[in-house]
């Protein structure tokens, strides 16, 4: 039976801000490269029109669903290694044994991963990156940084994806085709896992730079204290700044 998908990092995002709302900030401390950032998204925005959007739609229309499933779950099963990682380093003991479990279960009884058995036997996924290590650890953020490419990050999200870089063993394969290969299927994967939920975010902010900046900052909270944030600080109050009147009514498909 297939399995349902688990939400991507932008699908978490824009259904994260879709909550909390963003609004335009002007001199916003946390954004001290703000004309930077909104050079950089615009040239991600270009880039993914005409080039990322368009190889994503066409991935999606080729692939059987079975096959993009299997797909989605091979790159999950890989990642699992260092989400094992960060839980031995932010001490999570349990769940350090449960995604270590599940990466050896799926890798063995899923065919290498292609079929999320785990889950069928109550081994859930988690989501842990290096970046959340280093904010468990107490490493500050720092300001809001748009990468080319990558999109919403930090100084921190830097190490973190260095980190996540290090711990994927795709990143050692001695052959660069099949390394670039790997990783361009799994952005194409990724992107058309995203394809509706991006659009939700492109028709419901008003301002799509502030929708994603607010969005961001709202996910990494969430996800360093595993939804459980400290007492009196509430998502929406994460963002200072928020106003409901940059959310666009949303258009009818």
């Amino acid at each position: 039976m297939q399995q349902k998908k688990l939400m991507t990092p932008l699908g978490f995002l824009v259904l994260l801000s879709a909550l909390g709302g963003c609004a335009t900030v002007a001199n916003d401390p946390k954004d001290p490269y703000e004309e930077w950032n909104r050079g950089v998204q615009s040239f991600n925005d270009n880039l993914d029109d005409y080039a990322m959007k368009p190889i994503a739609k066409g991935y999606r229309w080729i692939t059987p669903s079975f096959v993009d499933q299997g797909v989605t779950n091979f790159f999950g099963n890989i990642r699992d290694i260092g989400v094992t990682i960060n839980d031995l380093l932010q001490c999570k003991i349990e769940q350090t044994g449960m995604d270590g479990s599940r990466f050896l279960v799926n890798s063995i009884a899923g065919i290498g991963g292609f079929v999320d058995v785990a889950s069928l036997i109550d081994l859930p996924k988690h989501n842990e990156d290096f970046d959340q290590t280093m904010g468990v650890w107490g490493v500050p953020m720092g300001p809001y940084l748009v990468l080319p490419f990558f999109g919403p990050s930090s100084p921190r999200g830097v190490g973190g994806l260095v980190g996540d870089a290090a711990m994927n063993p795709i990143s050692y394969i001695d052959s660069g085709i099949i390394t670039g290969s790997l990783f361009a299927l799994n952005a194409a994967d990724l992107r058309a896992d995203n394809l509706d939920t991006e659009k939700i975010a492109s028709e419901a902010a008003v301002d799509r730079y502030a929708f994603f900046k607010s969005a961001y900052f709202q996910q990494r909270e969430y996800l360093i204290h595993d939804g459980n944030l400290p007492e009196g600080v509430d998502l929406l109050d994460l963002d200072e700044d928020f106003n409901e009147d940059n959310l666009a009514p949303v258009k009818p498909y």
